[in-house]
């Protein structure tokens, strides 16, 4: 199913017709809960932003065009706050909308980018920004909302993560390497090699990074789950997946940073400590679904799964509790992906 997603990325989808649910008043001001970015349909410019509600237990769409009166491009990839802002990448669009975290009313657009993926805070006046067709990592002053320039990697990118200085970037198309980047001067300083096609990392409370790798395409190799300590920048383990019909996908840790989440034909978990992969699915993916993207609550362990159904019509997102009880199941956009969650203490 992970090839379908990379197949899907490159054709366009029949746009779908199907009504959303409820869209609260404009300038309704946003309390905890979590964003929730709906791709749309390739080259169809209808992508959009919902966000599920802990105080209703809803989720609310197109809440970028509510605010702002347009759509919020083709194909949003993910998004991250800073302070008042939220930073919404668009990926087939090639920019970066910069909302007010709260009234979601544009502030600026990052354009000039190519092909965006993720975005990456390094302080508080710069940003990186990975992409899936340059062979450089975009530098973005956020101080202007410009960017700024531009670190030449000589592969693609896919996820990122900061270890003190030393930024950590994956090689996902074709590739087999994290990228150490010395965020001080913004220069490669070493690479890892881990497996095939490394799409999703997460820290451990060990200060450990495991990087989910999820055997590329063809060929595919089995998938595997690499540990890798960054202070020695060296792979310390590695877990194989046993079966090569196996494309894991959306690596995520709890708010513990004990226990690893990943998309395999359900949601399946494991203990940082753990020495196989595991066995069983802790959430079923049910006949119809089709499993995307998965978040987890940094504070109550919540689990948030979408539903992408056929990547054309709207999909859904399920929240259920850290135990894998469902809380309840609410309508998103078209292709529900990447979560930021809003979360208040």
């Amino acid at each position: 199913m992970k090839n379908l997603v990379k197949l899907l990325i490159l054709i366009s989808f029949v746009t779908s017709c199907k009504k959303t649910p409820d869209v609260p008043p404009q300038n309704t001001t946003l309390s905890g809960g979590v964003f929730i970015v709906d791709e749309g349909n390739f080259m169809g410019g209808n992508g959009s932003l919902s966000f599920y509600s802990y105080d209703s237990l809803k989720v609310f769409n197109n809440l970028f065009y509510k605010a702002n009166g347009r759509p919020l491009g083709d194909v949003p990839n993910s998004m991250i706050i800073k302070d008042d802002n939220a930073y919404i990448v668009v990926n087939n669009s090639g920019k970066i909308e910069v909302v007010d975290q709260s009234t979601l009313v544009s502030r600026a657009t990052i354009t000039g980018l190519i092909s965006p993926l993720n975005m990456l805070l390094i302080n508080d006046s710069k940003a990186y920004v990975s992409s899936l067709y340059s062979d450089s990592i975009a530098i973005i002053n956020l101080s202007n909302n410009t960017i700024s320039g531009h670190i030449n990697i000589r592969r693609t990118s896919e996820a990122m993560l900061l270890y003190g200085t030393k930024a950590f970037v994956s090689s996902w198309v074709g590739g087999n390497e994290i990228l150490v980047i010395d965020a001080t001067n913004d220069s490669v300083i070493d690479s890892i090699k881990v497996g095939s096609e490394p799409e999703s990392m997460a820290a451990d409370r060990d200060g450990m990074i495991w990087v989910l790798c999820d055997g590329g395409y063809s060929p595919h190799e089995n998938a595997k789950l690499v540990k890798i300590d960054p202070a020695s920048r060296s792979v310390v383990k590695t877990l194989v997946f046993p079966s090569k019909n196996s494309y894991p996908s959306c690596l995520r840790i709890d708010g513990l940073r004990q226990n690893l989440y990943y998309l395999d034909n359900g949601v399946r978990t494991l203990d940082i400590t753990s020495t196989e992969i595991p066995g069983t699915t802790f959430i079923i993916q049910q006949n119809g679904e089709y499993l995307y993207k998965l978040g987890i609550n940094p504070l109550n362990g919540d689990i948030l799964v979408t539903n992408a159904v056929d990547f054309s019509q709207p999909g859904y997102v399920s929240v259920y509790t850290s135990k894998g009880n469902l809380i309840t199941t609410q309508q998103a956009g078209i292709a529900p992906g990447n979560m930021w969650f809003r979360i208040r203490n």
